[in-house]
């Protein structure tokens, strides 16, 4: 544990939107530190898809920072409450998903997430651990505890009830089952979005109630998708998910809006935001995408990724062009080197690895690759997605 538990106070709520209450949370640093005890930190995800994705790394940043300090990160996956469906800011109720889906789903979540934390400070739950196994007379009695009324003072579900959409009465156990796993793991911090605030609250309320102190919520913000208005969701078509390839990922990160950069440098990263304003947006952008992609797959991976990113974008689509080469056999390594395609051997090696060369529709992925094109004959060369040419032996007397 720190013995200055004040020095983790300003990284602690960088970025944070809600502290609720700070009070609390400054006395149980301290105590932490007094007693050298580990808090106990949740952050609850729902295996709806297989896939996580940058959005759900905002947390997972706080979160490392947490156990960077010493303390334990409860990753809690919501097997059970997959099957009801987060109504946070829904305009109508999700289709319930079946427990075989959500156990699919779930197992995808546990190799994807100590890609950022660690280990060895993380500890993975599933609710159905105490919810599978409640009976009727509990659930009555967890139920009795809140009124409509108060459900009701939550925005989405006061916004459908205004307008008459209809809301399922199992949609109203959601925020109470959250609410409820925070009871089972004496949490002492959770975390979540700013579109969770309420069923954290529900956390704090029922703690209360079951005699427990309340745990401190910090809310952190949406980052936006590839779309610029709404939250980053597979739903919604606009996430860069982690499992993405890594040239697809730098991808689809140089295509964020130039407006959008700050924030995800700032919630996705530890740069300085006011050096990412001097650089110009298209530096910023590949800057940006160096990082994330090196963090999820490694520098390699990265470098090749940009490498693929420049030759498919800065360099102009169009119609096959004809490209003549020696009857002889011919390196593919420095065929893309002499014609421009990579800037040295060792990018265009990587090109090659990560599946960015095309030869008569197959994809070669041998670095040591040699290419011979018969005489009379064509080969057909695609690098990346746009740049084609069409390969002809060279003739002498053509005067090429």
């Amino acid at each position: 544990m720190n013995k200055n538990y004040l020095s983790e106070v300003p990284r602690l709520v960088r970025g944070v939107v809600d502290i609720i209450q700070k009070e609390e949370l400054l006395l149980k640093l301290e105590q932490a530190n007094a007693t050298k005890t580990p808090l106990r930190v949740k952050v609850g995800f729902d295996p709806t898809t297989p896939d996580l994705h940058l959005g759900h790394t905002v947390l997972f940043q706080k979160m490392r920072l947490f156990q960077e300090y010493g303390h334990e990160v409860i990753f809690l996956i919501g097997d059970f409450t997959g099957m009801i469906g987060d109504p946070s800011g829904r305009s109508e109720t999700r289709s319930p998903l079946t427990r075989e889906a959500v156990q699919n789903n779930a197992k995808t979540y546990t190799d994807q997430i100590f890609k950022m934390l660690d280990p060895e400070k993380t500890s993975v739950r599933f609710n159905s651990e105490w919810m599978a196994s409640m009976r009727s007379e509990q659930m009555v009695t967890l139920m009795s505890q809140y009124t409509v009324a108060r459900l009701l003072e939550r925005d989405d579900f006061k916004k459908r009830f205004q307008q008459s959409h209809p809301i399922s009465l199992h949609e109203f156990l959601y925020p109470l089952i959250q609410g409820y796993d925070s009871v089972m793991l004496k949490s002492d911090i959770e975390l979540g979005g700013t579109d969770q605030k309420f069923n954290l609250l529900v956390g704090r309320e029922l703690q209360k109630i079951y005699g427990q102190p309340p745990q401190v919520v910090m809310t952190l913000p949406l980052l936006l998708g590839l779309d610029g208005q709404k939250k980053m969701s597979k739903t919604f078509n606009n996430a860069i998910l982690l499992e993405d390839a890594p040239a697809v990922m730098f991808g689809k990160i140089m295509s964020i809006r130039d407006e959008q950069m700050i924030d995800y440098y700032d919630l996705l990263t530890n740069s300085d935001p006011d050096e990412i304003r001097s650089l110009h947006p298209m530096e910023a952008k590949q800057r940006l995408a160096c990082i994330l992609v090196e963090q999820y797959h490694g520098k390699n991976e990265a470098q090749a990724a940009q490498d693929v990113f420049d030759i498919t974008v800065g360099r102009k689509a169009g119609e096959a062009e004809e490209l003549y080469i020696n009857v002889a056999p011919l390196l593919l390594i420095d065929l893309l080197c002499t014609e421009g395609f990579s800037k040295s051997r060792g990018a265009a090696r990587r090109l090659i690895l990560q599946g960015g060369i095309t030869l008569n529709g197959e994809k070669v992925v041998d670095p040591n690759y040699s290419l011979t094109v018969a005489p009379e004959s064509v080969c057909d060369l695609k690098v990346g997605k746009k740049i084609r040419r069409v390969l002809k032996v060279k003739d002498e007397t053509m005067g090429r």
